[in-house]
């Protein structure tokens, strides 16, 4: 089949990347894409916002998949216009995007489900906003209600820092905290079907030890060696199918990917927050590990037909992904500076090392960094420790100046 993929960032060049290994997938393209992509897929300019724009583009290109990527588009109805053009499309609706799109939907989604998750307040006023931290105390959780890109989320024992917080946004979810370690479960779902894939963790903050800002993710790992082996059949029961089914009993049935991201609390598994796309660093390291080709798995989400697919197949590496961040990130990064060692990468780490491209661009004959996250460094290994040995020494290899990276991806599972 012909494929297109919409988004630019590194889960898309992920994505790109396991559907050119499918031998189902005869031809491949990405819209916007970025210079990495580029060396996949054939590359299409588009407003990944528009709708009609998208499915006049995938109409064009004869597409029997459209996989649409990141979430904005998502939550505009990207997915129905591709879908009201007769085009199956991994991805759900603008309406059932809302888990994502509104962190108050899916309190109630969670609640009609009967899905464990923190107690949070809804806060639209200054004193709805100081009763809600007082009743939850420190360290204060607070979440932007709409789309943030991943940083509208504040943790702190700094009470002014929390209140600020708060209002700066129209519509905030207060929350209290959850304490234990988190964990990125992504599953595959047709509205009733629910596939899970395997358990990945990322990390949020900046800085080594869990330390400054939050940000996109900085790097993440797979598989999980401290995890319960019950995990994943734990929450599939008291998470993922519950919250199918309640969307699916609402008339917003939910296709696509459907993300939890989980603590693992000292009372037991609680949600943190649904995503309704595949997340960004964990795709990196999950598709890595995915021995099940892509192609058919989406299209049978598109096309309401999991319940017929087997079991998916699973390499036994390990895989571990370190993100290059522009100088600056995640405040407002530095950009257009020119990447280095790439193909030094490509030569001598390969195919157990590559790069995946987040933010970059192409010019005459240069790579560019062209966002907050550049790359997303990804290796396999039969443990951790080689993983990440491997991601470490590729990553050595690439020169961009003013660059960070964090030193510890994945290093306390690996001593685990």
């Amino acid at each position: 089949m012909k494929v297109l993929v919409i988004g630019g960032g590194a889960r898309e060049h992920a994505l790109c990347r396991s559907l050119s290994l499918d031998p189902d997938v005869t031809a491949l393209y990405c819209a916007p894409g970025n210079a990495g992509i580029a060396e996949v897929a054939e590359l299409h300019p588009v407003d990944a916002l528009d709708g009609d724009a998208v499915a006049r583009l995938a109409t064009e290109l004869g597409a029997g998949l459209v996989v649409v990527g990141p979430e904005a588009p998502l939550v505009a109805g990207v997915a129905d216009a591709v879908r009201a053009a007769g085009i199956p499309c991994f991805g759900p609706s603008g309406e059932a995007a809302q888990l994502e799109g509104s962190k108050a939907f899916a309190k109630d989604v969670m609640a009609g489900a009967g899905v464990p998750t923190a107690r949070s307040y809804v806060c639209t006023t200054p004193a709805e906003i100081d009763e809600a931290l007082d009743a939850f105390g420190a360290p204060y959780v607070v979440k932007d209600d709409g789309l943030a890109a991943g940083k509208g989320v504040v943790v702190t024992e700094d009470l002014a820092a929390a209140r600020a917080h708060a209002l700066s946004c129209d519509r905030v979810v207060i929350e209290e905290f959850l304490d234990g370690p988190e964990v990125s479960l992504f599953a595959i779902t047709d509205g009733t079907t629910v596939l899970p894939l395997q358990p990945a963790q990322d990390f949020k903050r900046a800085l080594d030890g869990d330390e400054g800002p939050n940000t996109g993710g900085m790097g993440a790992y797979s598989p999980l060696p401290w995890a319960d082996p019950k995990l994943v059949d734990e929450v599939l029961q008291s998470v993922l199918q519950p919250t199918v089914d309640e969307l699916r009993r609402r008339g917003t049935p939910f296709s696509g990917l459907l993300y939890a991201g989980l603590a693992i609390t000292s009372r037991g598994v609680r949600v943190i927050e649904f995503n309704a796309r595949f997340g960004d660093p964990e795709t990196q390291v999950v598709l890595a590990r995915l021995k099940t080709p892509l192609a058919g798995v989406l299209l049978a989400s598109a096309n309401g037909t999991l319940d017929a697919l087997p079991l998916l197949n699973w390499r036994d590496d390990a895989a571990v992904t370190v993100v290059i961040a522009s100088y600056n990130y995640p405040d407002t990064p530095r950009t257009g500076d020119p990447i280095d060692g790439l193909a030094d990468v490509a030569a001598q780490d390969g195919p157990d090392a590559y790069v995946l491209h987040a933010g970059t661009r192409a010019e005459g004959g240069a790579v560019l960094s062209a966002g907050g996250r550049v790359l997303s460094v990804t290796a396999t290994g039969k443990d951790l420790t080689a993983a990440r040995e491997r991601a470490y020494t590729a990553l050595g290899r690439i020169r961009l100046d003013g660059s960070q990276h964090r030193t510890d991806i994945a290093l306390k599972a690996s001593r685990d």
